[in-house]
């Protein structure tokens, strides 16, 4: 079952780091863990962009040299990419620091957690994972060169979509990161991610593929907690533990997802929320400063052909709105009552966006802001029909 909202319920903790996070004192094993380093556990949650498949993909008869003048040859374009795409997201990526407190039976315990950051304005806004900033009470920021940023401010968050965001308060221009159109991904394009692996390794880069769209996710914390995320990229380039919140870059140097959750027992099985679903909220913080998320107010099921199979439904991809145990999926006075749509509708179409096709719906729908009309078709019976919805307003704690 899905909706906009998914429940979260979690206690997150974090793992002790010594000199930005300098040794991990545990690594528990859990089923998915979290990317962000923290004090006694890891968390790792979650929730598609890209251009064609780079040509160093392609099968050629003989590799492409280019000599240097400092004597290093470069053995392929593939390698010059990877290179080039480093240089130019590098500057935008900040390691995040924050001095943490949380609550336990045994007490109150404090610590140091770290993970990544993406630079989105010149002026310093920085867009992460929620769960980096778990149990945090200060955050610093350092940026690509070493300078740390002390005075930082927590701007908000939006736990539905594990998405946190930040403002470095400096007298600085920052080289903001281009973001891509995470709708338009296609498995098997080649992907960078960047990130402060393990929290002492900033700026680490590595490289892999798309290894499917779509993916949802349960994340556990060990500690009996769990978050659910939908609509996850999946990559095989290696993340780490304190890579959360770092970018997925496509070949062309733009940024398609934010690096959230790993398999810990799987080689080369990560996840990244789709960065169109947090443009609607980043519009937001760049115009006003707040964090507000646009929200349709149903509850769903995506249409895969499991679900299409056991309720009979017509069509292969959309949302099926559907509450499942009696439950209502449609609140009272929701955008979606005002709007007609009801329980069993399947809804294909936001704007000219096929759901299931450009992304899940809750990722669409984060392409918009609160208050914005947008034109939903959907199915009643086997006979499509079109609504217009002025999006309401989820505002994230």
């Amino acid at each position: 079952m899905s909706s906009e909202k998914p429940e979260v319920k979690n206690e997150k903790t974090t793992e002790k780091t010594a000199n930005v996070a300098s040794s991990i004192a545990t690594k528990r094993k859990q089923k998915i863990s979290a990317v962000a380093v923290g004090s006694l556990l890891l968390l790792m949650v979650g929730m598609a962009g890209g251009i064609a498949l780079n040509q160093a993909m392609q099968p050629t008869a003989t590799p492409s040299f280019t000599a240097r003048s400092d004597g290093n040859t470069t053995a392929t374009k593939e390698e010059q990419s990877i290179a080039s795409i480093a240089e130019k997201v590098g500057p935008s990526v900040v390691s995040i620091v924050t001095e943490t407190r949380s609550e336990s039976f045994f007490g109150t315990s404090s610590g140091q957690a770290a993970g990544t950051g993406i630079i989105v304005s010149k002026n310093g806004y920085v867009m992460t994972n929620n769960h980096v900033l778990a149990n945090a009470t200060k955050a610093a920021v350092i940026d690509s060169d070493g300078t740390r940023y002390n005075d930082v401010t927590v701007i908000g968050r939006d736990p539905s979509n594990d998405v946190a965001f930040l403002k470095i308060n400096a007298d600085t221009s920052f080289t903001a990161a281009e973001l891509g159109n995470s709708s338009s991904v296609r498995i098997g394009q080649q992907v960078v991610a960047i990130g402060n692996a393990l929290g002492q390794y900033s700026n680490t880069v590595t490289s892999g593929i798309i290894s499917g769209t779509g993916r949802p996710i349960t994340a556990s914390s060990g500690s009996g907690s769990a978050e659910s995320l939908t609509d996850l990229l999946q990559t095989d380039a290696s993340i780490n533990p304190g890579n959360s919140g770092g970018p997925l870059v496509n070949m062309a140097g733009q940024i398609i997802g934010i690096n959230t959750a790993i398999v810990e027992d799987a080689n080369g099985i990560g996840f990244a929320i789709p960065v169109n679903a947090t443009k609607g909220i980043l519009a937001g913080v760049l115009e006003n400063g707040k964090v507000s998320r646009a929200f349709l107010g149903v509850s769903y099921l995506t249409v895969t052909p499991e679900v299409a199979r056991e309720y009979n439904l017509s069509a292969k991809t959309g949302a099926y709105i559907h509450g499942g145990n009696g439950a209502n999926p449609i609140p009272a006075g929701s955008p979606a009552e005002k709007a007609g749509l009801k329980e069993y509708d399947i809804i294909t179409k936001i704007n000219n966006e096929a759901v299931g096709v450009a992304g899940g719906l809750s990722s669409i729908l984060g392409e918009y802001r609160p208050g914005d009309k947008v034109s939903v078709t959907y199915l009643r019976d086997g006979k499509e029909a079109t609504t217009t919805v002025t999006l309401g307003t989820y505002k994230a704690s």
